[in-house]
């Protein structure tokens, strides 16, 4: 049995872990995103999590190495730009991370990855066309068509979060208002509601919900999709008023026949989402999956 060193890039936290083939988690470590670290300084926390990963989940060896991290990225040269870590700008982690693990390297969208991780080994296995997100930090996400999961010209497709959803809103650090992510993001809700996302009132928690279901309507309505699932610190943790009130909100929205029936769902593989999405990245890749 083929087992994967699984890195999870995110604006407040970095994931490491050993992850087998059939999803089951073998080690997991965590430590804070450094918010000002030099690129150097970020990849040292890496390295080090990956490392501390790997010997924890002796005696297994890694076949691969799978990678979820928040975009925009460039998939063919293998460099990463997330929004959320501005010390990373065109930052060489398949190659630095080749290097230092002497395996392949597969790199994605940690939506994406969260995506094919559902796909594979959660909520989404039995269909063949869903969205999936991750609402945390910020808000990304991977779209499946037709049993497979689609890339966009470099390899960004999915970035639901700059979906527009409120003309003339937040900023969103890309540049633009009213993206989905300036607008119900844990950054956003620190930004602009003047609250840590973890003391969120109820009121906050509907109206982050509200968004998402608003965004979801649109892609669903594009895309011919009746499957959403959704992770991520934010929305699981604000639970089942989040929940409702996306689902009411994409109910009011997607009217058509074929986008009327859509759900959002909660992802079914949990806190360890990521973690299991940045593996999946490795054997979807190794196996010709998705």
């Amino acid at each position: 049995m083929e087992h994967f060193l699984a890195l999870d890039i995110g604006g407040t936290k970095f994931g490491s872990g050993v992850v087998s083939e059939k999803g089951d988690v073998i080690s997991y470590c965590v430590a804070p995103t450094p918010k000002l670290g030099s690129d150097a300084e970020l990849w040292q926390v890496a390295k080090a999590l990956m490392h501390q990963a790997v010997r924890e989940s002796k005696p297994y060896s890694i076949s691969a190495v799978g990678i979820g991290c928040g975009g925009p990225m460039d998939l063919e040269s293998g460099c990463v730009s997330p929004l959320n870590i501005p010390g990373w700008r065109d930052f060489p982690l398949r190659a630095l991370t080749e290097q230092e693990f002497g395996v392949d390297v597969h790199l994605d969208n940690d939506g994406k990855a969260l995506t094919l991780g559902e796909g594979l080994f959660g909520k989404a296995r039995a269909t063949s066309n869903f969205l999936a997100m991750v609402v945390s930090t910020g808000v990304g996400g991977g779209i499946v068509i037709d049993g497979r999961l689609l890339n966009g010209r470099l390899g960004n497709a999915g970035h639901v979060g700059h979906v527009n959803v409120e003309e003339n809103g937040n900023l969103c650090h890309c540049g633009a208002r009213g993206c989905l992510e300036a607008q119900a993001s844990g950054t956003a809700i620190s930004e602009y509601y003047g609250m840590d996302p973890r003391r969120a009132t109820e009121s906050v928690k509907v109206r982050c919900g509200t968004y998402v279901g608003r965004g979801v309507a649109s892609v669903a309505s594009l895309l011919d999709l009746d499957l959403v699932v959704v992770g991520g610190s934010v929305a699981l943790g604000f639970g089942q008023v989040f929940f409702d009130a996306a689902q009411r909100e994409l109910s009011e929205r997607a009217r058509l026949s074929f986008s009327s029936q859509a759900q959002i769902v909660p992802v079914e593989l949990g806190e360890h989402g990521p973690i299991i999405g940045a593996a999946a990245v490795a054997l979807s890749r190794r196996r010709g999956l998705f």
